[in-house]
């Protein structure tokens, strides 16, 4: 399978992208270039190995949920800049 010109631009249109003839040619070439590449994997004899879910060995690394006090609400806010109350004041992010 090797991908040709006009795919490349129909990939492109989907992704919104806009390149030059160039550079379309350019992508070709280095796609055709990565399905070569795994055609090579299709050779490789796996008839006796076994397939992996994880390649790596590991067991659960989590913490134990334990509960714990949670900081106080006049700590949290000692070192905020600009506070209001109990809450801390930020500048407004939306637009109306």
């Amino acid at each position: 399978m090797s991908v040709t010109l006009k795919d490349v631009e129909h990939i492109a249109s989907l992704a919104k992208l806009e390149f030059n003839t160039g550079e379309l040619e350019e992508f070709t070439v280095e796609l055709n270039k990565i399905l070569e590449y795994v055609e090579k994997l299709n050779e490789l004899d796996t008839e006796n190995v076994e397939p992996l879910s994880y390649p790596v060995p590991a067991q659960n690394v989590f913490r134990d949920d334990i509960l714990v006090e949670s900081l106080p609400r006049e700590k949290a806010l000692e070192n905020a800049p600009e506070k209001d109350e109990q809450f801390f004041k930020v500048p407004k992010v939306i637009n109306q």
